[in-house]
């Protein structure tokens, strides 16, 4: 039996009943999971001898708890916690009580102006144009529940949930590092890579280990906006330099490294965000001779290199010779959908230990499951074999999309169908604004969820992603349509 004597407090000099004392401790004992659902308590004879009371006093706290349902009895004999406990309903100590959270916070903090906010999404939209996800209707969800079903046994939930897989599970890097291999050129082992939640984590944890307050930092502009964020988030100055049809300009690299003190160079060489241009072979070369000519550090983000629409894709800049300078970051959300937070980053064996340090600081546990599953799908062949079948749609979607928009709204876009990757990067004719024309969309049902990139000094026109792999033909006719509609 529990120590009621000290569980229980009777205070003789308040105007509260003793027995109101007594419920009121007992419920509380209850609501801290001291007193569980269904425990037997002790009988009135025998809690009264032990707080030294009348039992009269413990049957009327007993008869009120079982007013209120918080105990049950069988015939006046035997108490129990109820396993059904009545909803608590918290009581305000003013009169009146307002909320705290109404008016804005009178703290101190960082407001992160530069972090751009994420658009909200409308229920009464048609047609969703996001900036380049895939499709989730193609999905394997038959195959992936049957996986779930099979791990989610009490046997093999204990048997995981001993290791705190902070990098990844271990049969989900042996995996990825074989299909990164196979894949990739990369010749990498499992202590190479470390699992995060998406590529956006990891270009974090990357950036964080390396930038301090003053750094400079070489992107590109326009550049992917998030890791700029991130970037000036730590404290860094951004140094730009342009991107035409053939990539990162490598000349304005060199010179850029003259001119500063370069700490760390982001560049995305494959279906650049945002403008979905593939670094070239030439640059490519001279970008790796200046990479181990000038130790430089380089986080390559190389998020949807699994969707090349050519016979022969460039390898990604991580499988030449570089030194270890080049971390390699990855995604398989963009092969799975945006449901499935998975992202990889690749480095030397003792930058990863320290990365883990770093991940552990923000999140403990990765997703054992999911890596267990994706591990189990790539071992049979069947992730590749989706990646292949994902790869024909996309490519035949990125086609009909570039040769519909060619052919009903040249007077308003200029592009270049890209290598690769799940969007179109849209460029405005300088007479149409894309602020109204996102705007009119919207009433009409045709919605964009990505950014749109306005005309300033680094940016001739206005552009926008049109993201073409999660649409089917119909979907593309519509947004199509509207476009037309509003600027002809």
């Amino acid at each position: 039996m529990l120590p009621f004597k000290t569980l229980l407090r009777i205070d003789r000099n308040s105007t509260e009943a003793v027995f109101k004392q007594i419920a009121s401790q007992l419920v509380l004992l209850i609501q801290k999971g001291i007193l569980l659902p269904g425990v037997q308590l002790p009988s009135a004879r025998v809690l009264a001898a032990e707080l030294e009371l009348h039992r009269k006093t413990i049957m009327a706290a007993y008869n009120d708890l079982i007013t209120e349902d918080w105990i049950i009895s069988k015939e006046r004999k035997e108490y129990r916690v109820s396993t059904l406990l009545p909803i608590i309903k918290p009581r305000t100590y003013a009169d009146k009580a307002k909320s705290s959270y109404k008016a804005k916070s009178i703290l101190s903090f960082d407001r992160l102006e530069h972090v751009p906010l994420l658009k909200t999404i409308t229920a009464d939209f048609k047609v969703l144009v996001n900036d380049g996800f895939p499709d989730v209707n193609i999905f394997p969800i038959e195959r992936f529940s049957g996986e779930y079903r099979r791990l989610l046994t009490h046997q093999h939930l204990k048997k995981t949930s001993s290791n705190l897989n902070i990098d990844g599970c271990s049969i989900f890097k042996e995996a990825l590092s074989l299909f990164l291999n196979d894949t990739r050129g990369l010749n990498i082992e499992p202590e190479n890579l470390m699992v995060t939640r998406g590529a956006q984590m990891a270009i974090y944890i990357a950036a964080s280990m390396i930038i301090k307050p003053g750094d400079k930092v070489l992107v590109t502009t326009p550049s992917y906006f998030f890791a700029d964020a991130i970037f000036r988030q730590l404290g860094a100055e951004l140094i730009t330099i342009p991107v035409d049809d053939d990539g990162a300009d490598v000349n304005a690299l060199e010179d850029a490294l003259l001119r500063n003190k370069i700490k760390l160079l982001y560049i995305i060489p494959h279906h650049h965000h945002p403008t979905t241009v593939t670094l070239s072979s030439p640059r490519r070369t001279k970008l790796l001779e200046i990479i181990t000519t000038h130790q430089l550090t380089v986080i390559e983000d190389d998020y949807d290199y699994d969707f090349q629409y050519q016979y022969s894709p460039y390898l990604p800049l991580a499988s030449g010779a570089h030194g270890g300078n080049v971390i390699y970051i990855g995604s398989l959300t963009k092969v799975l959908g945006p449901n499935f937070r998975i992202g990889y980053m690749i480095s030397t064996s003792d930058f990863l230990s320290s990365a883990i340090k770093l991940k552990t600081l923000i999140d403990l546990r990765g997703d054992v499951l999911t890596e267990e599953i994706i591990a189990s799908l790539m071992q049979s062949g069947e992730f590749s074999r989706f990646i292949m079948k994902a790869n024909k749609l996309y490519r035949d979607r990125c086609n009909y999309a570039a040769n519909l928009i060619t052919n009903e709204l040249s007077h308003l876009v200029d592009f270049k169908k890209p290598q690769g990757g799940m969007a179109l990067w849209l460029k405005f004719n300088e007479n149409y604004q894309l602020a109204n024309i996102i705007n009119k969309s919207a009433s009409m049902g045709l919605q964009f969820t990505g950014r749109g990139y306005f005309r300033d000094k680094d940016l001739s026109h206005d552009a926008i992603r049109f993201g073409f792999a999660a649409l089917n033909e119909h979907e593309i006719d519509f947004a199509v349509d509207i476009l037309k509609k509003i600027t002809s």
